[in-house]
């Protein structure tokens, strides 16, 4: 397996995007060991530039009235600081041939709350109520996701949530004895948003994804990811991999935390693209978000997701996470759903598809670039042991705290 290099994982106008992460640098000889830690990083041309003087965290920045803006203004003022190419610090991220002597990619978030929405695109739906009925049973999917088409009865594409259309559509699944909870948040006012991951627990590219080996039945979930700030502004966005367990989800929704939140399962990255002049939210909702899987034994997947069929608005969605009722005073990202739910048979007929150990999971865009993760058991992928409590003793020790 090889891992991408880094103009691999860039947008295809990265030479106008503001686009900035963390990386993790190595204290200095001699300097308390307690000085190493995460530094927000902003990349210009081939370089990326600790800007953690001005930004301490990625908070810090993303908490400004423009982000992008004061960014400019900071690096205008010396505030980067070089700490190597882009080539030399994505060579060094995967885990197995790191030099912990020299920086390597991390995370683009760290006080953000991690916020995901569920049920966003109808295919991912069908699919949630496929995995409730079926009751993380593969073999009996196929059967049932026949019978739940053929009595929708057409494309649920254009169906507006909440809307009159939508009710309808409810009793009609009531009264054939479909109605399922997902469907719920699919189809009515209120959107599904769970919390993914604690605070700081995300994982970045060119690392390993963790799977739980309990799940016999799991797959990545290819998505956007908004970045918000703490007064609902939506600044910037990224990629982001919402490994699911689809049989732990499917014998009860009240697994979700044991589906959902384990050991690196969450991934987001490779960089934040804060919005400016060149790109804004308008431009994000044309996003085509492309997954591409390939495993050890020569297996191959492809897919696409158009975030423009999403059933609720990006900015709709964010209006229900954060305001008078619910407030987030670090900001908070927000994994926006999948539309594409993996199908197709990869081991035995009608059973599906599941991951393999080893698989090597790309999902890119062409704006937000790549973000590749390879998957390992839980037990195997790098534990986190990096909490608040130690972002603040380096932050302490390298004197940013102000």
């Amino acid at each position: 397996m090889t891992w991408p290099e880094a103009r691999d994982l860039l947008p295809v106008d990265a030479d106008r995007a503001t686009l900035v992460g963390r990386a993790w640098l190595p204290a200095a000889p001699g300097a308390d060991a307690a000085a190493a830690g995460p530094a927000v990083v902003a990349l210009r041309g081939d370089d990326l530039l600790d800007v953690s003087t001005a930004f301490p965290t990625m908070r810090a920045l993303t908490e400004a009235a423009d982000p992008a803006a004061v960014l400019a203004e900071a690096l205008a003022a010396g505030a980067g600081r070089h700490i190597g190419s882009l080539a030399e610090v994505v060579a060094n991220t995967p885990p197995e041939t790191r030099d912990v002597a020299r920086p390597w990619l991390l995370s683009p978030i760290d006080l953000h709350v991690v916020k995901a929405a569920g049920v966003t695109f109808p295919v991912s739906m069908l699919e949630r109520v496929i995995e409730e009925r079926a009751r993380g049973d593969q073999d009996a999917a196929a059967v049932i996701r026949r019978e739940i088409l053929d009595t929708i009865g057409g494309s649920l594409d254009d169906l507006k949530p909440g809307s009159d259309e939508a009710a309808a559509l409810k009793a009609l699944l009531l009264e054939r004895g479909w109605w399922s909870q997902y469907l719920e948040v699919g189809i009515g006012p209120d959107a599904e948003v769970f919390t993914k991951a604690p605070v700081l627990a995300t994982v970045g590219t060119s690392v390993d994804v963790g799977v739980h080996p309990a799940s016999q039945w799991n797959n990545p979930e290819p998505e956007v990811v908004l970045v918000v700030s703490s007064d609902g502004r939506i600044v910037g966005a990224s990629l982001g991999n919402d490994v699911n367990l689809r049989d732990v989800e499917g014998r009860s929704a009240l697994l979700l935390g044991k589906a959902k939140d384990n050991n690196a399962s969450a991934s987001v990255g490779p960089f934040i693209r804060l919005f400016d002049d060149g790109y804004a939210l308008d431009d994000l909702r044309q996003a085509v978000v492309s997954l591409t899987i390939d495993g050890v034994d020569g297996y191959r997947l492809d897919g696409t997701s158009e975030l423009a069929r999403i059933s609720r608005d990006p900015a709709d969605l964010v209006s229900q996470v954060v305001g008078e009722h619910h407030r987030y005073p670090d900001g908070f990202v927000l994994y926006l759903g999948t539309m594409f739910a993996p199908v197709d048979d990869r081991d035995l007929p009608g059973r599906g598809f599941t991951h393999h150990d080893g698989d090597l999971v790309r999902i890119a865009e062409p704006r937000l670039g790549a973000l590749v993760n390879r998957v390992r058991s839980t037990a195997d992928a790098e534990p986190w042991t990096f909490g608040i409590d130690a972002l603040y003793r380096s932050l302490a020790a390298r004197g940013l705290l102000r």
